[in-house]
């Protein structure tokens, strides 16, 4: 069983920051994360796209902000439960509660903050007979390592920003890039779209359009796949690596079956006070919650989680009162035993 004060379901920006905000006030926490690393979206979705919102940077690649938060707990000594997902979650006589993983893995907090970001994310497929036999064997539905593409020819799917910029990326990587989307038009950003073209223009990015893939070839591994054009003929394409890049549909998974108030796929919480749910000792932060005028932003989350450890810590502790007092003045003193603070200032007399 693992214990902790605040035990935190999602280990995306949210969910980092709450170890922070919960480490100022004594609190300790553990993450669990369907995911293998920490991060969420940023790490496993764009870790090389730009955020321009974060207060303090004018740009921030989506790796380096999650890289910065791992650095910025560090001294909270957070622990983590990775790969696995919350399953059931249990409501001892004492207020407290045991969340189950998927494997069985137990958990035993007085507080669940569940900062799930949209969800669980299940990737949308295309309908191709066979796909899912080729499933880490050529297909890929997201790029986690670009360096598995070195010298590979590769296919991608897709009319989005994510089909776009891996394949302005691969041209630096693979031996061969061909983006075929149903359409000639493209929804990514102008820029990206801009790119494209004079990468295909250069011979860098062979550009199929308006085509789908409607095959995929191959024993043991992709050998090739089949290209339907509109008003020709199919043909076969050889390639290494197929990867359909059409989305991700996030979906609330077993917290949904938790006794929560769900509203279009979100959880409600009270945003007058703290974020909490309908269920006392439960709160909801970041981008997995709704309440009125909710904005889906990370830097919407990090408040979020500094307003709901401060309604954590009077709910462990009830007969404590909290003094807030700026980083600035009090410093940061690190479960490690690290201390962080500004230079006193010199006190001197002048004659």
């Amino acid at each position: 069983m693992i214990k902790t004060d605040i035990l935190i379901i999602g280990a995306g920006p949210t969910g980092l920051f709450t170890v922070f905000e919960a480490g100022l006030l004594k609190l300790k926490c553990h993450l669990i994360d369907a995911l293998p690393q920490p991060g969420g979206q940023c790490a496993e979705i764009y870790p090389k796209k730009p955020i321009y919102d974060i207060p303090g940077y004018p740009e921030v690649l989506a790796g380096d902000l999650v890289d910065n938060l791992m650095k910025q707990i560090e001294p909270f000594e957070p622990t983590f439960t990775l790969g696995e997902r919350a399953q059931t979650i249990e409501k001892l006589d004492d207020g407290t509660f045991i969340v189950t993983t998927n494997r069985g893995t137990k958990h035993h907090a007085p507080i669940v903050a569940i900062a799930g970001g949209l969800g669980s994310f299940e990737p949308r497929k295309p309908p191709i007979q066979n796909l899912a036999n080729y499933e880490d064997k050529g297909v890929e539905y997201i790029i986690r390592d670009p360096e598995i593409y070195r010298d590979k020819r590769v296919v991608i799917a897709g009319g989005g920003d994510s089909a776009l910029d891996w394949s302005i990326f691969l041209t630096d990587v693979a031996s061969e890039v061909t983006l075929v989307h149903r359409r000639t038009e493209f929804r990514g950003a102008l820029d990206s779209v801009e790119k494209v073209q004079e990468l295909k223009n250069l011979g860098k990015i062979n550009l199929i359009t308006p085509a789908e893939i409607t095959a995929i070839h191959g024993e043991n591994h992709v050998t090739g796949v089949e290209v339907t054009k509109k008003g020709e003929e199919s043909f076969t394409l050889e390639t290494d690596h197929f990867i359909p890049l059409f989305g991700l549909a996030p979906k609330l998974g077993p917290i949904a079956d938790w006794g929560l108030e769900i509203e279009k796929n979100a959880i409600k919480v009270d945003n007058t006070l703290d974020y909490q749910t309908n269920i006392p000792g439960i709160y909801a932060i970041g981008d997995v919650n709704t309440y009125p005028g909710k904005l889906k932003l990370i830097l919407c989350g990090f408040h979020e989680a500094t307003l709901m450890c401060q309604s954590a810590y009077q709910r462990i502790y009830p007969d404590k009162k909290f003094v807030l007092k700026y980083t600035t003045v009090s410093g940061i003193n690190g479960f490690d035993g690290s201390r962080k603070e500004a230079p006193k200032a010199v006190v001197k007399a002048i004659n």
